[in-house]
This record gives C-alpha cells, structure tokens and sequence, in this order.
C-alpha cells in the first residue's frame, strides 16, 4: 500500500490540498505503467466534496474521519462517500 496525505499530518479537519490529487495521479500512471499490485490510500480532507476526485485520480483506499465524526449520522456520512 501506498499512502498519500492529501492534507499537513496532524490536525483533523483540515482542506485537502488539490495539488495533492496530481500526486496520486502520477503514481497511478507508473503503477499501472509498471504493471505493480499495489494500494493507493488518500488521508486528509477526503469528504463528500472530495472523495471522487481522488477516486478518479487511483486512490482506491479512502480515510475520512473528519466526515464522518463530525456527523450526528455515521451510517448516513458514511453512505454519502460511498455515492
């Protein structure tokens, strides 16, 4: 597994950082380009909003503990990243 902090580690709740998707990016074309069974995980910043860029950029793994904690309905926050 590869993980990407799409946010400065430390502080709960912060923005992802867009240049961050890039990131992923690049390292989705060398893993499918050198043909590596590998996991790219995004941490920081991943909510509703958030979520399906990083998805099409090859993260397949996704940490949201902002987006979920800081809702009443874990179970509905939860089905919202899962659209």
């Amino acid at each position: 597994m590869c993980l990407v902090m799409t946010v400065e580690p430390g502080l709960g709740g912060q923005k992802l950082i867009p240049e961050t998707i890039e990131k992923v990016k690049t390292l989705k074309e060398y893993i499918d380009k050198n043909n590596i069974d590998i996991d790219i995980e995004v941490d920081g910043g991943i909510n509703s909003e958030t979520i399906e860029s990083a998805k099409n950029a090859g993260a397949n793994i996704f940490v949201a503990g902002s987006a979920i904690v800081n809702k009443t309905n874990y179970e509905e926050a939860i089905e919202d990243l899962r659209k």
